[in-house]
């Protein structure tokens, strides 16, 4: 992944969104699931993404520059955020939106803390993209806080609800450095970089 990955622009409204051409991932996933963290590991850029102790921090679209028309985009978090219903609305909507009319929008990495496993809101997420034709990949993060044998079922289980779609599932742990390369190898073949 190339280095020179730099922030972009936030929005929160749709017609704040980048200009919609050539080809961008999206990071989506619980509150408190470890996204921020992720992409932070990822790209190897440590404050990239802002990882907060507070769940619900990413309210905004996030873009984030990694080649010419090739963008990785941090969605807000969904779950645990203390937030008022018409805020979570908005984000609802925005949300929806961003997933209606992306044409550059070629797959969405869905974070799963693997101890809690996926739940109705992530398997949402990944109708929303499959609908739409999106390749969609999971990452189960904070691996490393699971026994192996633990991270083994929960990989075969997530393995399992994912059978009928196109979704790859792979175990990750930022904190451990594990499942960093082959998360990387998924992004630079969607962006084809």
């Amino acid at each position: 992944m190339h280095l020179n990955v730099k922030f972009l622009t936030s929005a929160a409204e749709a017609r704040q969104l980048t200009p919609d051409l050539g080809r961008e991932i999206a990071f989506a996933g619980r509150s408190n699931a470890g996204k921020s963290t992720a992409i932070n590991a990822i790209t190897q850029r440590s404050g990239l993404a802002r990882v907060s102790r507070t769940p619900g921090r990413t309210q905004l679209i996030n873009f984030f520059e990694v080649g010419a028309e090739r963008r990785l985009v941090d969605l807000p978090g969904y779950g645990f955020a203390k937030v008022p219903e018409r805020v979570r609305a908005h984000w609802l909507e925005l949300l929806q939106t961003y997933f209606d009319v992306r044409e550059s929008l070629v797959g969405l990495i869905l974070i799963v803390d693997s101890r809690r496993g996926l739940g109705a809101q992530d398997a949402a997420m990944l109708e929303w993209a499959l609908a739409r034709g999106r390749a969609a990949h999971v990452l189960l993060t904070k691996s490393d806080k699971l026994t192996r044998q633990e991270s083994l079922r929960v990989l075969r289980e997530t393995r399992e609800a994912c059978a009928d779609a196109a979704v790859s599932v792979q175990l990750f742990s930022a904190h451990a450095k594990q499942g960093i390369d082959e998360a990387r190898a998924v992004i630079e073949r969607w962006l084809e970089l």
